[in-house]
């Protein structure tokens, strides 16, 4: 079994995403951090990846970092040991979530990136957590350190991502999916739809949780990946 173990974070979100992620199993796993900044595509972004990583590894990626673990699949499944999906979805967007994410490149060439991530963050994470001001400041840290020239880049990268339904019953990796009970941008609803075309897949809900699940819950997180990789 490999010991390699990438996350991938979310858009607008760096690697601090996973720091609880990165306290519980670093002494167990080789941790590798996806850079997915630099390319305003998912294939290039993948490919340049693949080039130095491991032969074979484990993955978790969240919403963003879902759509990298698809196109990783679609390049190199034979080299995915096992798949963690979190807060994500197989379908591409829709035309109103298109122009949005269309609308959202033109602000951030002119706006703060933080004040963008402020209106993004109550879809972010559970309600009742809005005024957990460690968190809220984290997620505005997150997207400081992302920028909005790599913003740009991702929503691009967003708009042109294939479909990934017709992919998923081909997935022969144990998977894992996860999602925060009240996601806003990718609900429940969606992640069941994978754990049904993904053959022997595992779907887990967190209660009084929102989108961003490995920081709103990270016990929860920690405990089912555990359970998942070591059963």
């Amino acid at each position: 079994m490999t010991t390699n173990f990438i996350f991938v974070s979310a858009l607008l979100a760096s690697h601090d995403l996973w720091l609880d992620q990165i306290g519980e199993f670093e002494e167990d796993y080789d941790l590798i951090l996806f850079e997915h900044t630099l390319h305003d595509n998912l294939p290039d972004m993948v490919s340049a990846f693949l080039e130095d990583a491991p032969d074979s590894f484990i993955i978790a990626g969240l919403s963003m970092g879902g759509y990298i673990a698809f196109e990783i699949l679609r390049q190199a499944p034979g080299r995915v040991e096992k798949l963690i999906l979190l807060d994500t979805n197989a379908r591409t967007d829709r035309e109103p979530q298109i122009e949005m994410r269309k609308e959202l490149i033109n602000r951030a060439a002119n706006e703060d990136i933080r004040n963008i991530a402020q209106e993004l963050t109550p879809f972010l994470i559970h309600p009742d957590r809005i005024n957990d001001q460690e968190l809220c400041d984290r997620i505005m840290d997150m997207a400081t350190e992302v920028g909005a020239e790599a913003f740009q880049r991702q929503q691009q990268a967003m708009i042109t991502r294939l479909d990934t339904r017709e992919l998923l019953p081909a997935i022969s990796c144990p998977t894992l999916i996860i999602c925060g009970e009240q996601d806003a941008i990718t609900p429940p609803k969606v992640h069941q739809e994978m754990a049904d075309l993904i053959p022997g897949a595992v779907f887990h809900q967190i209660t009084e949780c929102g989108h961003l699940s490995a920081m709103e819950r990270p016990g929860e997180v920690n405990h089912l990946i555990r359970q998942f990789l070591v059963p």
